[in-house]
């Protein structure tokens, strides 16, 4: 089971805060997840295609689309930040 959490505008945008999903057998990392939920949640595929930069960590730290998930693992996806 992956518990995915959402931040800031895209938990404003996707009206909810986390989920938890039973680990597909075809999502091995990063990218695959975000494919999967493209293709699954129809508000997932809106918000991601406004924010195609979102950052995304794993267990605390940011991640690219090549890090490898596994059961129990904790993903966030958050807007990109902005300094000033």
């Amino acid at each position: 089971m992956l518990k995915i959490q959402y931040f800031a505008s895209i938990r404003e945008q996707l009206n909810k805060n986390e989920e938890s999903l039973i680990l597909p057998a075809n999502v091995n990392n990063v990218g695959d997840l975000i494919e999967y939920m493209k293709n699954n949640d129809p508000i997932f595929y809106q918000v991601y295609e406004k924010n195609p930069k979102l950052l995304v960590a794993v267990n605390h730290t940011v991640a690219d689309k090549s890090v490898a998930l596994t059961r129990g693992d904790e993903v966030a996806f958050f807007p990109p930040m902005t300094g000033g």
